[in-house]
């Protein structure tokens, strides 16, 4: 089995000036260690928008990671036509929405007496972490559980358009509608986070939806993991 890329030795392309497209054609040139520098840059996003579709911390973070081997596995399908960023967030939406079916589907199936104690319990001890509480300041919890409460067609177009910031054009590439529908589902998400709330919780705060330390490690390091397996030896 090869052995995993060079890991967290790129301090120069974490932010370089290099662009997406320049590192995936030294990706494709045999430089896998350079896909890092992908993940770095775009796990706030993809956690941001598969976490709204799954509203589950756990799923989003395995559902980006499929997506990032997915989209390794499929970079000699990117032609350059659309931005890098945009490609990638549609496979992570993708990924996201099929989980999502699945989920429904199972939810179908009655739960065992036995296993639906056993997954009570296990919500019960799952109490968050010292990080994961520092970052869970009061507004963003009201903004994040007033997002929680949309409509999926309207929650993935305000994260991505006020919370992620990308453009009426992206946001529409990314979610296959018209910009007019984008523009149309942003107007009612507004309405509906209007008022007070809308006002405390700020709805473009940039710390809402966190992704960053472990998680951010974490992510990377299973990626490269996987990956690993699919490197020649």
């Amino acid at each position: 089995m090869a052995s995993s890329p060079a890991f967290s030795s790129l301090p120069l392309f974490r932010n370089s000036v290099f662009s997406d497209e320049e590192v995936v054609a030294r990706v494709q040139a045999g430089d896998v260690a350079l896909y890092e520098v992908l993940m770095r840059r775009y796990n706030q996003r993809l956690f941001r928008v598969t976490r709204t579709i799954l509203r589950d911390e756990d799923e989003a973070e395995d559902v980006m990671q499929d997506a990032y081997v997915r989209a390794y596995t499929s970079l000699n399908q990117f032609a350059g036509k659309a931005q890098f960023s945009t490609w990638l967030t549609k496979i992570a939406i993708y990924e996201a929405l099929s989980r999502l079916r699945k989920r429904k589907g199972l939810r179908e199936v009655p739960a065992h007496p036995d296993q639906e104690s056993q997954r009570m319990e296990s919500i019960k001890s799952s109490d968050p972490n010292p990080e994961q509480q520092a970052l869970r300041h009061e507004a963003n919890s009201f903004l994040e559980q007033a997002v929680d409460a949309l409509p999926e067609r309207y929650r993935c177009v305000f994260v991505l358009r006020d919370i992620e910031g990308m453009s009426t054009g992206e946001t529409a590439a990314c979610l296959s509608l018209t910009e007019e529908t984008v523009k149309t589902r942003l107007l009612r998400a507004r309405q509906k986070l209007r008022d007070e709330l809308y006002t405390r919780a700020g709805a473009t705060s940039s710390q809402a939806f966190q992704f960053q330390g472990i998680h951010c490690d974490r992510v990377v390091h299973r990626v490269f993991d996987q990956l690993s397996h699919l490197l020649p030896n």
